[in-house]
């Protein structure tokens, strides 16, 4: 059974968002995306001062079973990354919500959070899938 923190929301392409206190989110992939996936070998990041739209190919992600992209959740700018996950990909399977997160996004007024998912609506999602 997959790990899915209650305070975070999620999309059906299987990220994570975290709202940060300065306005921003914490994007990453989620426990099932990363146990899917395997044990990583590589991640590309988007460069800081990016224009994103919800739903772009943001990361790439490769493991040991297949490369995957990552999708931005929210319309808005990259305002940092986590060069950590570059050095060491393996964080993103050891610790997806926390030292394994992607980048941090400056969302835009009003961007599209009715599609996010809470925690409930995406173990129900995980459990349509199997």
């Amino acid at each position: 059974m997959s790990n899915i923190p209650e305070e975070l929301q999620y999309t059906r392409s299987h990220e994570w968002i975290r709202q940060n206190e300065d306005g921003t989110v914490s994007v990453g992939i989620t426990d099932h995306a990363q146990d899917l996936l395997g044990d990583m070998v590589f991640v590309e990041l988007p460069e800081p001062g990016r224009q994103l739209v919800a739903g772009d190919e943001c990361v790439v992600v490769e493991s040991v079973k297949a490369a995957s992209d990552v999708y931005s959740p929210l319309t808005g700018e990259v305002v940092d990354i986590n060069e950590a996950v570059v050095e060491g990909p393996e964080l993103i399977n050891q610790d997806p919500y926390g030292e394994g997160w992607l980048f941090r996004l400056q969302p835009q007024e009003g961007a599209e959070r009715e599609e996010l998912m809470s925690a409930g609506a995406y173990q129900e999602l995980l459990e349509f899938e199997t």
